[in-house]
């Protein structure tokens, strides 16, 4: 038995034989240049299919990207525009079918450069005469130097100030946009300032640290620490005045003025310290009217200062172990707005002066009584002894010396003490409980009737018709509405012998 080719055997037949060699595929250079743009062919008249506005072969009149004529240069035969470059697809492979410069004539950049270049000699050239010209001018010092050119030196000290990075932050010309950097590599973080998970509080977020992470350090001042918190830094320096100078702008700014602290900070600042001038001029050309017409500057020159008088004073009070006065002068007590120390019917004392088996009293005669007349001394007698208190009424207020759990268990025992009473009166009386009964019923049918005349007219509704009753029903009360109650769910409720009735 013969063996059977395999594919690789033929395959190898046919390379060696030559009889099928794969074609190798030739694509495209990626640097080769390919026309753009308009040529420099342009029609002498009107081509058929060509674009009716302009005349150009290249595109139709939808394409076209010229202004649209008034009239097309298809009907003028004049004016046509030149022909487009209409560029070959172009074979290539993998890369050149993704890479961003195919086409790109490098040529171009040779231009740019050369335009720099240009501005580069102009700048050493200008500089070339500058540094002549400041020579010249360091030879001659008698000769002062003008407006222009002070000017000028400035704007060449504070040339690179703008491109320098503020602390903590980096702005990038080409983006446009501020990057905050978290620190100073070199300074220690907030939140390890203090290892205690109980200290100021640090939030992620906004890198911000509040509170004093080192209040535990009494012996130093929030000055002296490297770090006292956002809200120390923040009430520090020059913020108060700062914050002074916002208030102002917004204020005057709603009176009309034009004033913007962030947009002109200088005449903001101007304003404002014209502003506290006149302010203190006015105080004081106020305050010397007054004293030119009412007089009194001898009272104060002489005045102690202020913190004294709201301080403490050279008074000298001694006490005895009473707690009365032995040397000085007591204390004079302020009086409010009420009417204090008003002594009716003869009394010495105000009443609330004397207090007595939970009343209270007057303490000159001791007389329990507030529209009473007073005495005198003679009703003392007898008074520290106190008189034997009546017997309490009953009543239904709460008695403090049981708790709430007994009395509730006492209310119980009564309510079930009297059920049981009338329970065994109504087994004693079988009468007198079917009397109450439809006593109940003929309360319920007059009601009924009331409230159906009340739906038809409400003009006849009773007065207290509408109000709430607070009592519980009765048992009667509660066996006539179960009688009355009709039951839909009930097979034989329309056989019931009271529907009869």
């Amino acid at each position: 038995n013969k063996k059977r080719q395999t594919v690789r055997k033929q395959w190898y037949q046919r390379r060696v034989r030559g009889i099928q060699q794969e074609a190798v595929p030739v694509f495209d250079r990626v640097d080769k240049l390919y026309p753009k743009g308009l040529s420099n062919r342009v029609a002498t008249k009107f081509r058929k299919g060509a674009c009716e506005n302009c005349g150009a072969i290249t595109h139709k009149k939808i394409d076209c990207l010229e202004k649209p004529r008034k009239v097309g240069a298809k009907w003028t035969k004049k004016d046509f525009a030149p022909d487009e470059y209409i560029p070959e697809t172009p074979k290539l492979d993998f890369e050149g079918k993704r890479d961003r410069w195919i086409g790109y004539d490098t040529t171009a950049h040779d231009e740019i450069l050369e335009e720099y270049a240009k501005v580069e000699k102009v700048k050493q050239v200008i500089k070339a005469e500058t540094l002549n010209n400041n020579d010249q001018r360091a030879r001659q010092p008698t000769e002062s130097k003008s407006d222009s050119e002070e000017e000028k030196d400035e704007d060449d000290e504070y040339k690179y100030v703008e491109g320098a990075d503020m602390p903590g932050t980096k702005f990038d010309n080409k983006k446009r946009q501020t990057v905050r950097n978290l620190r100073i590599r070199e300074d220690t973080a907030k939140y390890l300032l203090n290892l205690n998970p109980n200290s100021a509080h640090y939030d992620p977020k906004s890198r911000s640290m509040r509170d004093n992470p080192l209040k535990d350090l009494h012996h130093k001042k929030p000055s002296e620490l490297s770090f006292a918190g956002e809200n120390f830094v923040r009430s520090t320096g020059q913020v108060k005045e700062i914050t002074k100078l916002q208030l102002f702008s917004w204020e005057a700014g709603e009176r009309g003025s034009n004033v913007h602290l962030q947009a002109e900070p200088t005449k903001a600042a101007l304003l404002h310290k014209e502003y506290v001038k006149r302010k203190d001029e006015f105080k004081n050309e106020v305050s010397s009217a007054i004293i030119d017409k009412y007089g009194g500057k001898e009272h104060i020159s002489n005045a102690p200062p202020r913190e004294l008088l709201l301080s403490t004073t050279e008074e000298y009070v001694e006490y005895s172990r009473t707690g009365k006065i032995v040397k000085g002068q007591e204390k004079i007590v302020p009086k409010s707005k009420y009417q204090e120390d008003i002594f009716v019917n003869g009394h010495t004392a105000v009443y609330g002066s004397f207090f007595q088996a939970g009343k209270w009293g007057y303490k000159c005669c001791r007389s329990l009584e507030k529209q009473a007349y007073c005495t005198g001394a003679a009703s003392r007698t007898g008074a520290n002894v106190p008189a034997k208190a009546p017997e309490p009424a009953p009543t239904n207020e709460v008695d403090r010396s049981r708790s709430l759990m007994e009395m509730h268990q006492e209310k119980m025992v009564e309510e079930r003490k009297k059920k049981k009473e009338k329970i065994q009166e109504d087994i004693e009386n079988p009468l007198a409980r079917e009397e109450r009964l439809k006593k109940v019923l003929a309360e319920l049918d007059s009601k009924a009737a009331a409230e159906a005349a009340a739906a038809l007219d409400e003009r006849k509704r009773s007065y207290n018709s509408m109000a709430d009753v607070d009592a519980e029903p009765t048992e009667e009360e509660m066996e006539a509405y179960k009688l009355r109650k009709h039951m839909a769910a009930d097979p034989m409720s329309g056989f019931s012998s009271r529907d009869k009735t």
